[in-house]
């Protein structure tokens, strides 16, 4: 059986690599589309855009935090701390991947696309839309209105979309990081609801 699972293993990834070719081929070919084929007017907005991805995600908690305290709303504050601990944990996740990866920026293996960004880390995933998907969806989570959502996701996918028009992340690398930043907010908030609900059983009353 051992044996059989030897030559197993290798006759599969053989038989993998033309999938995987296409791939990377689909991923470079809609990059340079985006990137070098771009409205180059757009430039500044899209790097206005990306450049917003940090601040945003820090001012909307510390926004929902300090309107927590200065109205003493506990359940306001716990949503504060659910969306603070999503991003944080969407940042750590997508820094773990970038330097297990260790995938190259498309600018330098592909020397036509145009670099319009800074970019000094590791390539996949892209932390900024990680950072924006993580910060959309716990918002959502947190006040499930249209008026929430519906920008809150259009800023998200915004910023992704600009870290390709800018040349420093291929689509493969913003797909990731809006899957990574939307479990991250997901799985904070599944966790904050089991210890609400843990909390309630143990506080409730016994007759």
């Amino acid at each position: 059986m051992l044996s059989k699972i030897k030559y197993l293993v290798p006759f599969l990834i053989f038989t993998q690599i033309p999938a995987l070719i296409n791939a990377q081929n689909a991923d470079i070919n809609l990059l340079r589309r985006i990137n070098v084929n771009r409205n180059t007017s757009l430039d500044h907005t899209f790097k206005g855009i990306s450049d917003s991805a940090t601040p945003v995600s820090f001012i909307v908690p510390l926004g929902i935090l300090t309107s927590a305290i200065i109205l003493k709303n506990h359940e306001l504050r716990n949503k504060g701390l659910v969306i603070s601990a999503s991003i944080i944990s969407a940042s750590v996740i997508s820094y773990s991947l970038k330097h297990a990866i260790l995938r190259e920026r498309p600018f330098v293996t592909y020397p036509d696309l145009q670099k319009l960004d800074d970019a000094g880390s590791p390539s996949f995933p892209s932390g900024h839309t990680s950072t924006a998907f993580s910060t959309a969806t716990s918002l959502s989570l947190a006040f499930p209105k249209w008026y929430v959502f519906v920008p809150a996701y259009i800023w998200a996918g915004s910023v992704g979309y600009s870290r390709m028009h800018l040349g420093v992340h291929y689509p493969s690398d913003v797909l990731a990081g809006a899957i990574t930043g939307t479990g991250a907010a997901l799985l904070c908030n599944y966790i904050n609801k089991k210890i609400l609900v843990k909390k309630q059983k143990k506080d409730k009353p016994i007759y």
